[in-house]
């Protein structure tokens, strides 16, 4: 990635990470726990987390009692991480201003090197996997937590559907190629984009993630503030425009629940975890 394009995405996830940090570091927390139970992160280990966010992994594997480094190249991101650590009095978190292509870390440190939903969009990938296999001691792991089909991913149609009931010609997301978020979503590419980063016993495991909606000003938060690609699709509507898109997933949300309580949505994410 160019300097220019590197500065402008990281001000992009700058931009929204009040927002991220409100709105969706928590609801990240199940899935890291499902994570960590299968690398079996152990009390004491060296934790790395690689394009960290708010925490969504972090926080999860310090409360297991790991010794966490968190990285990420959004500066605000890793402030908000370090304060929600501070609020809950977890002593063994650090984070740092990194970009996850070029660790500045030394090689063979950490016992388990991990990343949720970040290195899951980075432009260079199978680079930045290379990199969380180096900093990784012989005989530590590495996962890798990433999004699987997107035709199966709910909140994306349900938000995408909304959308385009209300003006048509917004453009929807793009299949050819796709976003990279969606990068890894076969996971037979995700196994082999670890085994060349230089891991071994390569596994990738599908679960199902469970999202809850209670309206569609919740649904709008949690989406608009969990990634920047949505604020550019809907960045033409006018106000009424997205008031009218929130009361379309009103009723999409309250279809889905039966009229009653929070709507549930399902998404497949596969985790990959593999030995140096």
């Amino acid at each position: 990635m160019i300097s220019q394009e590197l500065d402008q995405s990281r001000e992009a996830w700058n931009h929204i990470a009040a927002g991220y940090d409100e709105f969706v570091t928590h609801t990240e927390a199940w899935l890291a726990g499902e994570a960590l139970r299968r690398a079996r992160l152990s009390p004491g280990e060296r934790f790395l987390d690689v394009a960290a966010g708010c925490g969504g992994l972090s926080l999860p594997a310090a409360r297991l009692g790991a010794k966490v480094l968190a990285t990420d190249w959004s500066s605000a991101m890793i402030q908000l991480l370090e304060a929600r650590a501070r609020k809950e009095g977890l002593s063994g978190v650090e984070g740092r201003v990194m970009d996850c292509h070029a660790l500045d870390l030394d090689g063979d440190t950490f016992d388990l090197t991990g990343s949720q939903f970040g290195v899951m969009l980075v432009p260079d990938q199978p680079r930045a996997l290379r990199e969380m296999v180096r900093v990784t001691r012989p005989g530590g792991r590495v996962i890798l937590i990433a999004y699987g089909s997107p035709a199966e991913i709910e909140f994306l149609h349900f938000f995408i559907g909304a959308v385009h009931a209300v003006d048509p010609d917004v453009a929807g997301v793009p299949t050819n190629p796709p976003p990279l978020e969606f990068q890894v979503a076969d996971p037979e590419v995700l196994r082999q984009r670890l085994t060349g980063a230089g891991l071994k016993d390569v596994t990738v495991e599908t679960v199902t993630e469970k999202l809850k909606f209670r309206s569609g000003q919740d649904m709008w938060d949690w989406v608009l503030n969990g990634n920047p690609i949505p604020g550019m699709l809907v960045a033409e509507l006018t106000e009424e425009q997205r008031s009218e898109v929130r009361a379309v997933l009103d009723g999409m949300l309250r279809e889905r629940s039966g009229g009653s309580g929070a709507a549930i949505l399902t998404n497949p994410v596969h985790i990959g975890i593999g030995t140096k």
